[in-house]
């Protein structure tokens, strides 16, 4: 998905540190040091119109889920520069025996509307996420819960509407039974899908989408739709207070408008500089400028459904000889800016479980190769598309792209651009892709297994293109069982090496945090998420 929180400060064990730190900016200096600080002041930063209404188990896009983590604080969080899993609004979190937990919840926090916190509050919350009438996108995170498949059958209506795994002996504790082992599952507690909700929600879910009620750092305004999101600081927030008053997320249709609104000090906080503005970003905003790493990939996905690929006598080679066509190395440079680093795989460095060189020959630039594979697939005649957002500033690579595969293939290919992330997410999701599409991912925890069972599991609700392999899968399985996270890392590798006899989609590049901010903010910094942590923005007094 898109994952990343705030900071929050008690850790639980049994984490891996990652070795990046987010970084840019934020000291005052020059003229900077006389300027005083407003903590009540509101910053602007760059978004785009959410997906779905508000509700946490059905948020799995960036617009929707920055917004989402502003409002929502779960069990746990991820520390901002290290990455590390530390308590949040849970007291402790502890593993009774392989599938076997007990939380205990914190007492004190509160929802904006006054209703305590407490273990009811995220018992029900997963309940009502996993259940199939609910129709949520993020389903499938609950799936390690023993009882998931009466809430949520392959086939027809729910046995139940509670998981058998869940109980809450009293009000502030919540005991959880896995189906089966899974050694990283508390890495799965920060993420978006996790966090609770107020008895308000139940009574009407489609009003509270549009006004949602949350329990973190910051409360909801307005929604002004196609236009932004307005969140203010919750005063009786029981975890770190932000440093400022509220947050105004802008919706842009070009990363392109909301570069130089940021340049003209109009814009407070960037998300992402467009490719067209990589190469003078530095000068432009000199020590305001910001570029630190990020657990995440571009890829190509693959429309497994569509029948532009489903003809294709051989499909698998199809897609590797496409991706061999592919100059990453020239791309990342030039029309990327040396903003990108090329990927040799499907997890990025920083993320535990990385191993450069697993994708082999089939990510390496060889046009030779390239056309003799795709000649071999029966796809020679082909004509392919991909779908991307011309709201991202993808136009640029994903042109190149194309003009490589149809340079050194023949394969005819062009982009299939929507207007924004929303309506490409709408395609997608409606199995509509005529053959191809974009697919970035950043972590939603940092381990390989969220960019690779998340990603291609036969029922993952990141697999999209519709991939279904039975090894993968069992290699997953396998992997999800392993007797410690170690052990559960490095099956995953061997789960991934899997997935480049099939090919689901074409491993392009590492992301950076390629960002910057106005001069009316300071204090910006960037998570290992790529999302600037909100609460620790300070706005100068006008």
């Amino acid at each position: 998905m898109r994952g990343a929180k705030s900071a929050k400060w008690v850790a639980i064990a049994a984490v891996v540190a990652l070795g990046a730190t987010a970084c840019g900016g934020g000291g005052n200096s020059g003229s900077e040091s006389s300027k005083k600080i407003d903590p009540n002041g509101v910053f602007s930063y760059q978004s785009n119109e959410p997906q779905h209404p508000i509700q946490p188990a059905n948020v799995m896009e960036t617009g929707g889920g920055h917004i989402t983590d502003a409002l929502f604080s779960g069990l746990a969080d991820y520390n901002p520069k290290t990455g590390k899993l530390e308590n949040l609004v849970a007291e402790s979190i502890k593993q009774d025996d392989a599938s076997h937990y007990t939380i205990t919840v914190k007492k004190g926090w509160t929802f904006h509307n006054g209703e305590p916190v407490t273990a009811h509050s995220f018992v029900d919350a997963w309940n009502w996420g996993a259940d199939s009438k609910n129709a949520q996108q993020n389903a499938s995170w609950f799936a390690d819960i023993k009882g998931y498949a009466d809430v949520h059958p392959d086939k027809g209506d729910p046995k139940t509407d509670k998981m058998s795994g869940l109980t809450t002996p009293d009000d502030y504790t919540i005991k959880v039974e896995l189906a089966n082992p899974v050694p990283y599952w508390t890495y799965k507690l920060g993420y978006s899908a996790f966090y609770p909700l107020p008895k308000a929600f139940y009574s009407d879910p489609k009003k509270y989408g549009q006004e949602p009620v949350g329990n973190g750092p910051y409360k909801f305004v307005k929604w002004n739709h196609n236009q932004d999101f307005l969140v203010k600081t919750y005063d009786k927030y029981a975890g770190p207070k932000p440093k400022n008053g509220g947050i105004d997320f802008k919706f842009y249709t070009t990363s392109e408008a909301a570069y130089q609104d940021a340049v003209s000090n109009n814009l407070d906080v960037l998300d992402q500089v467009a490719p067209t503005d990589m190469a003078k970003y530095h000068q432009d905003l000199g020590k305001r400028a910001v570029d630190a790493p990020q657990g995440a990939i571009q890829t190509i996905a693959v429309a497994e459904y569509a029948p532009a690929i489903k003809n294709i006598k051989d499909h698998a080679k199809f897609i590797e000889g496409l991706s061999m066509a592919i100059d990453r190395n020239t791309i990342t440079k030039t029309v990327l800016a040396g903003s990108r680093e090329p990927a040799t795989g499907f997890v990025p460095p920083n993320v535990d479980g990385y191993k450069a060189g697993l994708c082999g020959d089939a990510c390496t630039y060889n046009p030779a190769k390239a056309k003799q594979l795709v000649q071999e697939s029966g796809g020679a005649n082909a004509q392919i598309s991909i779908l991307y957002n011309a709201d991202g500033g993808h136009k640029e690579w994903v042109t190149a792209v194309c003009a490589n595969i149809t340079q050194n293939t023949g394969v005819k290919c062009e982009g299939d651009a929507k207007a924004d992330f929303k309506t490409a997410l709408d395609v997608r999701q409606k199995k509509k892709v005529q053959s191809l599409y974009r697919s970035g991912w950043v972590q939603d925890y940092p381990l390989n297994a969220n960019f690779l069972k998340d990603l291609y599991g036969s029922t993952a609700a990141g697999n999209e293109g519709g991939y279904s392999n039975k090894e993968f899968d069992a290699l997953a399985a396998k992997a999800d069982k392993a007797a410690s996270l170690e052990e559960s890392v490095k099956l995953y590798q061997d789960a991934e090496a899997a997935l480049y006899k099939d090919m689901p989609a074409i491993p392009l590049w590492y992301y950076k945090t390629n960002a910057g901010y106005s001069e009316n903010v300071t204090g910006v910094s960037y998570d290992t998420f790529g999302k600037p942590v909100y609460a620790d923005v300070e706005v100068y007094k006008k």
